[in-house]
């Protein structure tokens, strides 16, 4: 079975290497050489990149879609969308998310890798149903993590809520670098076994298993990895393609790709590399402290930007020990866009300050209060408690479906009075204030499936 690769040199290689700043007219003259190549697709939007343009590139995120797309028109586009959250940072309504899905579409988006930060299918479930509406493939992910929470039962599962929500492909995002050759081998064997469905693996080269766990999945039966020219690959970012193509050359899983066209690329970005070197990061070789930390290689460069600024680059150690620890804090939740940047900068505070929560970032507390959804395992109570401020959470009692939200955020309610409607054992069962008190933190909306005591309010 051929291999398809998919390039994320126009994406997530320079994402995770320099900071996403790499601009459109250092992309366009290589271009049609990308074109030619044959690869099963090209990420060149989506992530951080939307950001990037506006914040620190000054260009326009819709224009560099649209002359990427003229200057490729033969390879598949491909983009990291953020489910709801979409490029953002925070949740938005379903009527935006199927707006934006449209435009990409529209502007020339082919391939549109759909994940969640915190695994729940339900933040993945409109961008994925409005991506296939509009005719564009539509891929569910699994964000890689490991704790006491997560079993190949977890990512089995995950899968099948993803089959269920219609996906074209499923991937494997393993952001961190932590997925090793034997679980890349199990967890696609497994998937395979159980799923009639095309599975793709991505890996950050971050601690030196990547390229092992690719050949592992590809003996597993996984339709197609990710990977980056090699002058833009390894350390906090991905296996390089040249290696790979020239590994399964001549094997049932060659690629098909030419190696020759492949070096003229690479020969551009190594020179092109050297205007970004101000945004390079510390890191040579691999690093063995994200075993533990799970610190996302896009995330890394960025942390040590942040110390830096702060006059703090030697606390980044600490920075990383105490990473593991705020993840606990937070129900075990995994490490990418947004929650890695969330716990990475509690982490900071934490350390900063020298005292652990003294200052309490307010994207953590959203997290404390269940507004990005279902976390693993339950956070940590005490916190929890001290976010809500005296506040009461309002939980489903039972598992089923949220019919119709009555109450508005800061409405002043009365002991009694129908807050939303749950629908569930054929049910429709109406949950009512406990006390009286002003509703803040509105956590669902209509149409969400939740489970037994997921957070779907706060009293205060």
């Amino acid at each position: 079975m051929t291999i398809a690769i998919t390039d994320v040199v126009l994406r997530d290689a320079h994402q995770s290497l320099f900071a996403t700043r790499l601009r459109l007219d250092d992309m366009l003259p290589i271009a049609a050489a990308l074109d030619d190549v044959g690869y099963g697709s090209l990420e060149c939007w989506g992530g951080a990149t939307f950001d990037a343009c506006i914040r620190f590139l000054g260009e326009d995120p819709w224009l560099r879609l649209r002359e990427l797309k003229k200057a490729m028109p033969k390879t598949p586009l491909q983009m990291l969308l953020r489910g709801q959250n979409l490029l953002g940072y925070r949740h938005y309504a379903d009527d935006v998310v199927e707006r934006f899905v449209e435009r990409a579409v529209k502007n020339g988006m082919d391939v549109f890798r759909v994940f969640d930060a915190m695994n729940d299918p339900r933040n993945m479930k409109a961008a994925l149903q409005a991506v296939r509406s509009h005719g564009a493939h539509a891929q569910g992910t699994l964000s890689y993590t490991t704790s006491p929470a997560h079993t190949l039962q977890t990512w089995l599962d995950l899968t099948e809520q993803l089959l269920e929500t219609g996906v074209d492909s499923i991937a494997i995002k393993d952001m961190s670098g932590i997925l090793t050759p034997m679980a890349a081998y199990e967890l696609v064997s497994e998937i395979k076994k159980r799923f009639e469905v095309r599975l793709h693996l991505h890996c950050h080269a971050t601690t030196g298993m990547a390229e092992m766990a690719l050949l592992k999945a590809i003996e597993a039966g996984v339709d197609g990895v990710d990977t980056a020219i090699s002058s833009m690959s390894a350390t906090y970012g991905h296996p390089a393609t040249e290696a790979l193509v020239a590994t399964l050359a001549g094997t049932e899983h060659d690629t098909g790709l030419d190696i020759l066209k492949l070096e003229n690329i690479a020969a551009y970005f190594r020179e092109v590399r050297k205007k970004y070197h101000a945004f390079e990061g510390q890191l040579k070789g691999y690093d063995s402290r994200i075993l533990v930390a799970q610190v996302p290689g896009g995330m890394l460069t960025n942390l040590e930007s942040q110390l830096k600024q702060q006059n703090a680059a030697d606390k980044l150690d600490q920075v990383l020990a105490e990473i593991p620890r705020v993840r606990e804090d937070l129900g075990f939740i995994p490490l990418v866009t947004p929650t890695s940047q969330i716990v990475g900068t509690q982490a900071v505070l934490n350390v900063l300050t020298g005292e652990r929560y003294k200052t309490i970032a307010k994207e953590t507390a959203g997290i404390l209060k269940g507004e990005y959804g279902h976390t693993p395992v339950p956070v940590n109570a005490a916190l929890q408690a001290r976010v809500l401020e005296g506040g009461t959470p309002v939980t489903a009692p039972l598992a089923g479906n949220i019919w119709k939200v009555i109450a508005t955020e800061g409405q002043t309610v009365a002991e009694g009075d129908v807050l939303l409607i749950l629908e569930a054992m054929k049910m429709e069962t109406e949950i009512r204030a406990a006390q009286a008190g002003t509703v803040r933190g509105i956590a669902v909306k209509s149409g969400d499936a939740v489970s037994v005591g997921d957070t779907l309010m706060t009293l205060a």
